[in-house]
């Protein structure tokens, strides 16, 4: 062989080689830019949105949250809350906190919930010999069931560490609508 013709052929070899690896490392950046476009198209945000007047009373309660859906049977996120309540000459709290929730869609129109919530819960009670201050935490664990259709379900959850003392609601039954866009 000529000295030519083999360093013809090993400059060949090298740019086929650089040329392969290189359309590899384009195809792998590809793919990691594919799949992080890829996790919002799963995300939806939602949650709630409450306010309630009356005489001498206000209850307003902000309820975001955000959930991911792993395919079309299930789904799980984090949601954040913030509720003010008063009653004139009798009652006023502050509670603040956040929850896990778990969704699953055995049919399309049905939505079966869990959610673990945490409330930091800041209340004052007044009556004519004072007032009573308490800062406690709450747990609340909802099961929950509910009719859906698109992006609303209509519920009911039961909190099954619901306490007749010392708790922030006043019923372990509770209706719900979720929303999420």
């Amino acid at each position: 062989m000529k000295k030519n013709s083999v360093i013809d052929l090993t400059l060949l070899l090298t740019i086929v080689f650089l040329f392969g690896f290189k359309s590899e490392i384009y195809a792998q950046e590809n793919t990691q830019i594919k799949t992080k476009s890829d996790f919002w198209k799963h995300v939806q945000f939602g949650g709630g949105l409450g306010l309630g007047f009356g005489n001498g009373y206000a209850d307003i309660m902000v309820a975001p949250s955000a959930i991911y859906n792993f395919n079309s049977y299930f789904s799980a996120g984090l949601g954040a809350q913030y509720n003010y309540v008063k009653q004139r000459n009798f009652y006023s709290a502050n509670m603040y906190g956040g929850s896990l929730i778990a969704l699953f869609h055995p049919i399309e129109e049905l939505q079966i919930s869990s959610e673990l919530e945490q409330l930091r819960v800041n209340r004052t009670f007044e009556d004519s010999f004072g007032s009573e201050k308490q800062d406690f935490w709450n747990t609340a664990l909802f099961l929950g069931a509910g009719y859906r259709n698109q992006n609303v379900t209509i519920g009911i959850r039961y909190n099954v560490l619901h306490k007749d003392r010392d708790n922030i609601y006043a019923e372990a039954f509770m209706p719900f609508v979720r929303i999420y866009f």
